[in-house]
């Protein structure tokens, strides 16, 4: 499979990548567990069929020590038992978040609170916007058929400086 745009080659494409990767910083940079955005970004990614951006997330989060079981059972969360309370709210949060076309009133009040009642509200900023982002990512990934499999750790600071 090859990718129909390269976002490297283009300078406006690798431009725009950037930033929408810069947006993506700050919320690497807060103080959100990296674990949960590891495991957001891979169920919001798994949801949009975003090959690349699972490849990543699942690498990058094995390589900060993230077991093989849990990595395995992000995709069927809700009937494992290796998620704590906490990321089970913020992964229930990012099917919502993501899935808002499948639902009539986005993100349910229940579903906001209970996240709220496990994340401070930086936190749940954090939350917010790191769906969106994926959103975003996976969304220029799947329309652009970036092929995945090749992905290095590490390899997303390269890119992010590219443009």
């Amino acid at each position: 499979m090859n990718a129909r745009l390269s976002f490297l080659r283009s300078p406006i494409a690798a431009k725009l990548l950037k930033h929408v990767l810069s947006a993506g910083k700050a919320a690497h940079d807060s103080a959100l567990p990296a674990t949960t955005q590891e495991l957001v970004a891979i169920r919001v990614s798994q949801i949009n069929g975003c090959s690349v951006c699972v490849d990543m997330h699942t690498k990058e989060a094995a390589h900060a020590g993230e077991s093989a079981v849990r990595l395995n059972l992000v995709a069927v969360w809700r009937e494992a038992k290796v998620f704590t309370d906490a990321e089970r709210a913020a992964l229930e949060l990012a099917e919502q978040g993501t899935r808002i076309a499948d639902a009539a009133g986005g993100v349910s009040d229940e579903v906001w609170a209970n996240a709220a009642k496990h994340y401070d509200e930086d936190e749940l900023a954090v939350l917010v916007g790191l769906i969106a982002i994926m959103n975003t990512v996976n969304r220029l990934n799947v329309i652009t058929q970036q092929p995945a499999g090749d992905y290095q750790t590490g390899q997303i600071n390269q890119i992010s400086q590219h443009g």
